[in-house]
């Protein structure tokens, strides 16, 4: 079974610094578990049919100019039966001051009144890519994630590899780090991850025979960041001389996380093989086969023309 993820209410008031209009007295204890952010129109039509009472309620112009035409005994009755359904919280966007009945049964049912001062779509589309990413599934791995020319390269393998090595080299060439040792990874979309460091290892790599540096001491602000889509997986390996390594790329290998297929090259490594540059190069192939542009196609069909331009 799927593990859920919540976010606390009081985070995301934090987060967009909402003004707290009346607090329920589980306001610390109310957790938002789905990503998902609703204007209540037709509920306070009276139409409750699918009616999803896990997101969070919010109103704005349109919904205040309805409730404006109804009398104060109708608008009590709205409210009480929106609030009825323990809604995580209602928050009133463009600055709305909810009137008297809505206070009186956010206080009968127990249910927070937020208020917003900025336009309901802004509020709105913003709150729902923050719980997507905060409710987002998610695992953890062990490798190292770096960005290499705007590209998100998880590089896994064997402990004792030279991913951690490899990293500061890439690093000293002007590419960031992500996380070291354990990447926390996201699945924010069908087909996008994301990937960032656990909070106590941020900045940190850990170098055999040196020990735990911080990077953004050493190298400066430049060489890391928070997070990033990952693209692509290296898997490094030990060379082996029994092994047949792919040598022209026209096959597609996938590494699957969280349902997600995403490109992988195995790439074996042996004394004098420079792994930092190896590894630019299938970030920037990557990005070009993205683009539509196959290098290892293009040289077959060269091959295959000249070939038949000899017979």
């Amino acid at each position: 079974m799927a593990e859920t993820y919540s976010v606390p209410l009081s985070k995301v008031v934090s987060q967009f610094d909402l003004e707290v209009a009346w607090r329920a007295s589980d306001y610390e204890k109310i957790q938002i578990t789905v990503a998902d952010v609703a204007r209540p129109g037709l509920q306070l039509a009276g139409y409750f049919d699918h009616f999803e009472p896990m997101r969070l309620q919010v109103i704005g112009n349109v919904e205040s100019s309805y409730l404006d035409k109804m009398t104060p005994a109708e608008r009590t009755l709205v409210y009480d039966r929106l609030f009825s359904y323990k809604i995580p919280a209602l928050i009133a966007a463009r600055g709305l001051v909810p009137g008297p009945e809505c206070y009186e049964m956010a206080k009968k049912h127990n249910i927070t009144v937020l208020r917003w001062p900025d336009s309901t779509s802004s509020l709105v589309s913003s709150m729902i890519a923050y719980l997507t990413g905060e409710l987002a599934p998610r695992i953890t791995r062990h490798g190292v994630l770096m960005e290499i020319y705007g590209e998100g390269v998880l590089l896994i393998g064997e402990s004792g590899i030279g991913k951690s090595e490899t990293a500061v080299e890439l690093i000293k060439r002007g590419h960031r780090l992500i996380a070291d040792d354990a990447v926390e990874i996201k699945k924010v979309s069908a087909s996008k991850l994301v990937g960032s460091a656990p909070n106590l290892i941020r900045n940190y790599i850990e170098l055999r025979g040196i020990g735990i540096i911080n990077v953004l001491n050493l190298f400066g602000a430049g060489s890391i960041k928070d997070a990033t889509t990952i693209d692509l997986v290296a898997n490094i390996v030990p060379w082996d001389t029994k092994e047949v390594y792919d040598r022209l790329g026209l096959e597609d290998h996938f590494y699957e996380l969280l349902g997600v297929n995403l490109p992988l090259n195995t790439i074996p490594v042996t004394p004098g093989r420079n792994l930092a540059v190896i590894l630019e190069v299938a970030a920037m192939n990557n990005r070009q086969r993205r683009m539509g542009h196959n290098a290892a196609l293009e040289f077959t069909d060269q091959i295959n023309k000249h070939l038949m331009q000899s017979l």
